[in-house]
């Protein structure tokens, strides 16, 4: 595992074979789940569509606003596969007894920020005047995650500040209008706006020297992965195919930019931010027994421990699934 890999890591705690086409379906048609300003590189085999061609099937795309959303969407059974779904809100569906499975590590990055407005003064010396402030956190989101554990890492007691539940979107308007004190925000275009008048209350590097790190989650319903493993498989071998041919080329974040949504400067900013792991480096450090992503998940789910749990018993572990990892 390289040095920048397990970096990352420690912040949370190849062709596609020519024969694909031919994958025996069950599904005529596969429908799969992802967020607009979140630029990776399997956007490119979206755009190509390597993926129809691989599976033999439609790959049918919707995007989302949060991984909150997503789940909402594969309970109704209305997606079969999350792509980048946030480890919050992949979790936090366990945890209520959604039948998910993690079987793959979409990307690795740093720590949401959270904005704070310019207008406030008030930066990680003197993070207690957020207390009895109204901030935007997206909830049970890795925003969220990054704002419960950066506000820890402050000393800032949540329980004095009125939280308001708004997509990243809606958080930089409220940050620019003055509604809110702070927002916490994912997505390129979003973080940019924030950006444009507030500024991160803790630095990357002040997050790195707390521990706090993210990674996002391909999930599947179990209904899909039970029915479906030839094309789920297939549909992971596009996408790690789709990350080990990704330079960082000009023409290559363009065609990205497009389908994300955000501009050409945008989208080359936030990817030089992202780690796409390798299978082997999943296997090696994320799946199995001791693995990054069971801890982690463990670790998240005690932030986000919740009193009307009724269906969850057991360990997270046993919804992290990397045998589809080929």
């Amino acid at each position: 595992m390289n040095k920048t890999v397990k970096t990352a890591v420690a912040g949370v705690v190849g062709a596609v074979m020519a024969g694909s086409a031919s994958v025996a379906a069950a599904a005529e048609s596969v429908n799969v789940a992802f967020f607009l300003e979140w630029a990776t590189p399997n956007q490119i085999a979206k755009v190509d569509k390597a993926y129809d061609d691989a599976m033999g099937v439609d790959v049918n795309w919707t995007d989302f606003s949060t991984g909150v959303a997503m789940t909402e969407a594969m309970l109704a059974g209305d997606i079969d596969i999350a792509y980048s779904q946030g480890l919050a809100p992949f979790v936090t569906a366990v945890r209520q007894g959604a039948p998910l499975k993690m079987v793959s590590i979409a990307v690795v990055y740093e720590a949401n920020d959270c904005f704070v407005n310019n207008g406030l003064g008030i930066s990680s010396s003197n993070a207690s005047e957020l207390e009895g402030k109204t901030v935007a956190v997206p909830l049970n989101t890795m925003a969220d995650f990054s704002f419960r554990k950066q506000m820890a890492a402050l000393g800032v007691d949540t329980s004095t500040m009125t939280i308001v539940d708004q997509a990243p979107a809606d958080g930089a308007v409220s940050l620019a209008d003055g509604s809110v004190a702070m927002a916490c925000i994912f997505g390129g275009a979003s973080a940019k706006a924030a950006g444009e008048v507030g500024t991160p209350i803790m630095s990357s590097q002040e997050k790195v020297d707390a521990g706090i790190g993210s990674f996002d989650v391909v999930s599947v319903t179990e209904k899909f992965a039970t029915e479906n493993p030839g094309l789920l498989e297939t549909f992971l071998e596009v996408t790690h195919e789709a990350n080990a041919n990704w330079t960082g080329s000009d023409a290559q974040i363009r065609k990205v930019a497009a389908d994300a949504g955000m501009d050409f400067e945008t989208t080359k900013n936030q990817m030089s931010g992202f780690i796409f792991p390798t299978v082997e480096e999943q296997k090696a450090q994320y799946f199995g027994d001791g693995g990054v992503a069971s801890a982690a998940a463990e670790s998240l789910g005690a932030v986000f421990t919740k009193t009307n749990i009724s269906n969850y018993s057991g360990s997270l572990a046993r919804t992290i699934d990397g045998s589809y990892l080929n």
